[in-house]
């Protein structure tokens, strides 16, 4: 017959509260708010019956309950498999389970469920602070499994002995890290839908798009330079290109994909540039749920599984929704598109009906002035530069001509607003146009040396198509305002204009603090979550294992994890046995009786033993009839009566 697994005691009971609640809180913002009010209205329900010693509700409540929780799951979702609708279930199921569970195998189940629900808030965020939450409920989980144990232990003792069997654990996890073959992209990123609501450019521009993102400070991306950094006013990283207009909005136009780089195409040799042979660097792309990539103008080697369009932009087939590593090698002042398409340069010079009328009568006249467009060209950037703009991440709101109004009304603008603007006006005037929305400049992190790139960097320029020139990068931003390309935004716009953190002046040492974080988050970006087969056989490539296939490696792990196991078994037997401290005591009674020549036999137990010596020493039978009772209750039973114990033994005088 199966033995009925034992109950729980309330100190088991709340333990596996505690640890549910730590399981769940972390999901909570990722959780329809009807299933996070339910499992916190549950918890506290199975705690108040803990509290109040009340037995759990009837089994067909629970089974209602279930099919109430799966039902709206199912409803909220559409589907019952995927990540959201697991996660969803999972703590359906947890929070339910707390209501039945009344024995130990039930608690079982409730840390397994734990364990589980722990390792999803990995789909949601895999920074440090995420996992060392996820380290502490770990901790914590397997100390509540070992208070099914023994419940006696205090709180310390048994987060300790949890403490010390995942140390213990620690060198078999770090063999297997290093050495398991690996897979290309990382274990959490098979979801797709945990970036859906990322911050970052655009494939549209309009007026206060970009200066709205240039509020964040959150990082875009990182690169490693091989060698030195190319000057601040040539680190400009390519995005979306934008040749469409209808009036307030820009947009990009369909421009045919291919595997080569179209600029070689043009006649124009990728070493064009006497003296420059290119910049190679490495780049960590933050997810941004796009298919573009970001390279430093223009790249001349392409990223594996990497295209570019026609109109330069680097392109992926597939979003971005993991955090992306890629090399590159751009050269930077780089000719291309001088025998560009008659279609290509007929939608770089179309402008909307009626649209922006003064602007458009300003670029007829520059045209009527000057049959040369590289004439044109100086034309407008003086005119630019003699208009007085301001630059300002706060510029009032625009009307139907945003152009208009911004180059002859408010004079007030952001980087959108400059480039746009020049963009119109050159249109006007019959010289091919288009923007350039991306990232500029960029700063150094002195801890790790790293360039991070943020969101704050985003940057709109002008692209301008000049004969026997092909496209040419014309920043009237930097024309008007050369301190921000020369420094950063916080150095162009006016003082009170509000700024993101890492650009405040005032507070230098939160920013010097930040660096070194940003260093640390790298790190682990790069050596832990980006622990690719190339990184493994980089690393194993410095440990001296030069050509390694999985077949070495298995060989490998087996003989580490063996040895690490052989030795942690040898330290063990080594270590004297540390005896309970209730039957330390029992031995001193024992001990005082075989003085008195009644040893205890082997194989005597507390009770026979009693028995015994009642017979040899009637004037002993109560004192040792009560010593074995209690003994035998701390010893085999949940009586934490130690104290008792100690004090009967030391007034015991056989």
């Amino acid at each position: 017959m199966k033995q009925a697994s034992p109950p729980l005691d309330a100190i088991q009971s709340w333990w596996l509260l505690g640890t549910s609640a730590i399981a769940v809180l972390p999901l909570t913002p990722h959780l329809p708010y009807w299933l996070s009010a339910g499992a916190a209205t549950v918890l506290v329900l199975r705690a108040w019956l803990v509290w109040s010693r009340r037995p759990s509700p009837s089994r067909w409540l629970l089974v209602l309950a279930v099919v109430a929780g799966m039902a709206g799951v199912l409803v909220q979702y559409r589907t019952l498999f995927g990540q959201n609708p697991g996660v969803a279930l999972l703590v359906t199921l947890l929070a339910l389970k707390q209501l039945e569970t009344g024995a130990r195998r039930d608690g079982m189940a409730v840390v397994l469920l734990c364990y589980f629900l722990v390792l999803t808030t990995f789909f949601y965020s895999q920074s440090i602070p995420n996992a060392a939450a996820l380290l502490a409920a770990v901790v914590v989980a397997t100390a509540a499994l070992a208070s099914l144990t023994d419940s006696r232990l205090s709180p310390v003792r048994l987060l300790k002995l949890a403490g010390l069997m995942l140390a213990q654990a620690t060198p078999f996890l770090l063999i297997l890290f290093v050495l398991f073959p690996r897979v290309n992209g990382p274990l959490w990123g098979l979801p797709r839908d945990a970036y859906s609501a990322l911050t970052g450019l655009s494939d549209s521009m309009s007026p206060g798009s970009i200066g709205q993102l240039s509020l964040s400070d959150a990082i875009a991306f990182r690169a490693k330079f091989r060698d030195a950094l190319p000057p601040r006013d040539q680190l400009y990283w390519r995005g979306p290109v934008l040749t469409l207009f209808d009036g307030q909005t820009w947009r990009p136009a369909r421009f045919t994909v291919g595997g080569d780089l179209p600029y070689t195409r043009s006649g124009v040799s990728v070493d064009a540039v006497p003296g420059d042979k290119g910049s190679d660097y490495e780049v960590t792309l933050e997810p941004h749920n796009k298919n573009w990539l970001f390279a430093l103008e223009l790249p001349i080697t392409l990223p594996a599984d990497s295209v570019i369009a026609s109109d330069y932009q680097l392109l992926t087939r597939t979003r971005i929704v993991q955090r992306m590593r890629y090399a590159l090698r751009s050269q930077t002042g780089l000719a291309a598109g001088e025998a560009e398409s008659p279609r290509v340069l007929a939608l770089a010079t179309t402008l909307p009906n009626r649209s922006n009328p003064r602007t458009l009568a300003l670029g007829q006249g520059w045209r009527a002035r000057h049959a040369d467009s590289a004439a044109i060209l100086r034309e407008a950037l003086a005119f630019f530069v003699r208009q007085r703009l301001i630059y300002t991440l706060a510029p009032p709101l625009l009307g139907d001509d945003s152009v208009d109004e911004f180059l002859f009304d408010t004079r007030q603008g952001f980087c959108e607003h400059f480039s746009g603007a020049f963009v119109f006006a050159m249109r006007a005037a019959g010289v091919p146009a288009r923007v350039v929305t991306g990232y500029q400049g960029g700063e150094i992190n002195p801890v790790d040396g790293y360039l991070t790139v943020r969101q704050s960097d985003a940057h709109a320029w002008a692209e301008v198509w000049l004969p026997d020139r092909g496209w040419m990068r014309i920043d009237p931003t930097a024309a008007s305002f050369p301190r921000r390309i020369e420094l950063n935004l916080a150095a162009a716009v006016p003082a009170g204009d509000p700024l993101p953190f890492m650009l405040r002046a005032d507070w230098s040492w939160l920013r010097d603090l930040r660096y070194r974080w940003d260093a640390v988050t790298n790190d682990w970006n790069q050596w832990v979550l980006g622990y690719n087969p190339q990184r493994q056989r980089d690393l194993l490539a410095r440990l001296g294992m030069r050509s390694p296939d999985w077949q070495r490696m298995t060989t490998l792990l087996a003989v580490l994890s063996g040895t690490l196991l052989l030795g942690l078994t040898l330290w063990a037997l080594r270590q004297k046995r540390r005896i309970d401290p209730a039957q330390a005591l029992w031995l001193r009674a024992t001990g005082r009786l075989a003085r008195r020549g009644l040893p205890r036999r082997p194989w005597e137990g507390p009770r026979d033993y009693a028995h015994r010596i009642a017979a040899a020493r009637p004037d002993l039978s109560a004192a040792i009839a009560e010593i074995a009772d209690l003994y035998g209750r701390v010893r085999y039973g949940r009586i934490a009566q130690i104290d008792a114990l100690r004090r009967r033994i030391a007034a015991f005088k056989p």
